[in-house]
């Protein structure tokens, strides 16, 4: 088995916890997309660890690759290797020759043009993401290989020079002193970055013949997709688990699996729709109990019901035969809980995702109330988690499994905290990802 793991709402739906789980059975963890603007968060015992471009598998010691697919701040990538080996974590690193960098000149891009919107930004992380992914796109991009060239001095003075004529002429900004004096620390993070490059591509391949299981680990979240999100107020990737393909080298045919994770509600950060979004005490409870705050940004996240409209298009959308359910804990003690099963626009009930924002201004979440779960003696869930999922309230079952009958998929895990322990797997998935 070669699994992917991608977020089935907005993002921040516990994939980095699940994917320190489900690494002890897999070999090799890899990201596809994305950059440091995704953060995951691996809490084991009473260490955390928070991650934004390194794979969650070397929390564990496992082989970690960063893909094509993936945009690289050299500075994130050096820190984060460096505070990781520092605590005690061994792992090897592999990261692909033709994955695009971030450099000083796309991060002040980033930051000058989320300044200039005013009150139409998007709500980026700053931290040159989308300027990288356009620059790429418009073959202007600097990729890893590029620096590695025999005459990588000159094409990294060549880069600089034009990324400063380009803040002038195009954008009428002059270059900070910080911006120049960054150019030259990623100059030396990237000559300290050659021992772990390689063809991604050929690497997991060889990987594969040789009977290795790899793990797919994605970021954000498929309503954040470039292509199928809620479109502009998205991410700069593809975030859906075809693109753990074309982000790897790895063909289809060798990703067999996916598993969706989702909320027991939905939460967003940033602007854009959100049909089931709270704002009574109901949310205010859900953001406080959940901590529902961005491990990157620190921003608060919007917190509401569960939409399985948008559950069920991005379940499809995916092709999730499992889905893991996150943070059920935090719903606990709640006598009823809506969960949205259609959308109501202009006097007609429809069951699909809008695609034009200007349909979500009309747009009214219709509700199916069902019975809430009650809260173990004390919050503690470790009695029920040794016991297993069939041993679960009844009342949570029911809303996992009505949930998982609607997106037309399988409960394949629960979590009921943030601790790596804090987790059950289903029967069935559990033998599917051990392969008994």
């Amino acid at each position: 088995m070669n699994l992917v793991v991608v977020g089935l709402q907005w993002g921040d739906e516990g994939k980095g916890k699940l994917v320190d789980v489900l690494s002890q059975y897999f070999d090799i963890v890899v990201r596809f997309q994305g950059g440091s603007n995704a953060g995951h968060t691996v809490k084991t015992g009473d260490e955390t660890f928070k991650l934004r471009i390194l794979p969650t598998g070397a929390v564990r010691g496992k082989t970690v690759v960063i893909g094509n697919g993936v945009v690289i701040d050299p500075k994130v990538l050096a820190e984060e290797t460096h505070i990781l080996r520092q605590r005690g974590k061994d792992f090897e690193l592999r990261i692909s020759d033709r994955a695009h960098i971030i450099t000083p000149y796309q991060i002040a891009l980033d930051r000058l043009r989320e300044k200039q919107k005013g009150n139409q930004k998007v709500g980026t992380t700053k931290r040159g993401i989308g300027p990288t992914y356009s620059d790429k796109h418009a073959r202007l991009g600097v990729r890893v290989c590029d620096f590695y060239q025999n005459t990588r001095n000159r094409q990294w003075e060549l880069m600089e020079s034009k990324s400063i004529d380009r803040l002038k002429y195009l954008h009428n900004e002059e270059p900070t002193p910080e911006m120049m004096s960054a150019f030259s620390d990623y100059k030396v993070l990237m000559e300290g970055m050659s021992e772990y490059v390689c063809s991604c591509s050929e690497y997991l391949l060889d990987a594969i013949e040789d009977g290795k299981r790899i793990l797919f680990e994605g970021a954000q979240g498929a309503l954040l997709d470039i292509d199928h999100g809620t479109y502009p107020f998205v991410t700069s990737s593809n975030c859906i688990s075809s693109a753990a393909a074309t982000g790897s080298g790895v063909p289809p045919s060798k990703i067999r699996d996916v598993l969706g994770v989702t909320k027991t509600y939905t939460t967003r950060v940033g602007t854009g729709p959100f049909p089931t979004e709270l704002q009574d005490d109901i949310g205010r409870k859900l953001q406080k109990r959940g901590n529902e705050y961005g491990t990157v940004t620190g921003r608060p996240r919007r917190c509401g019901w569960l939409d399985l409209v948008a559950l069920r298009y991005t379940v499809r959308l995916n092709g999730a035969q499992y889905i893991a359910v996150t943070k059920a804990d935090v719903l606990s003690g709640i006598e009823e809980l809506d969960v949205c099963v259609a959308y109501e626009i202009d006097g007609s009930e429809t069951y699909t995702l809008p695609s034009c924002n200007d349909s979500y201004d009309r747009l009214s979440p219709v509700y199916k109330t069902l019975r809430g779960w009650p809260e173990p003696k004390g919050g503690d869930w470790s009695e029920m988690i040794d016991d297993g999922y069939e041993n679960l309230p009844g009342e949570l079952r029911q809303y996992l499994e009505q949930a998982a009958s609607y997106c037309g998929t399988e409960v394949g895990i629960v979590s009921l905290g943030p601790d790596r322990d804090d987790t059950i797997m289903t029967t069935a998935f559990e033998k599917a990802v051990k392969h008994v």
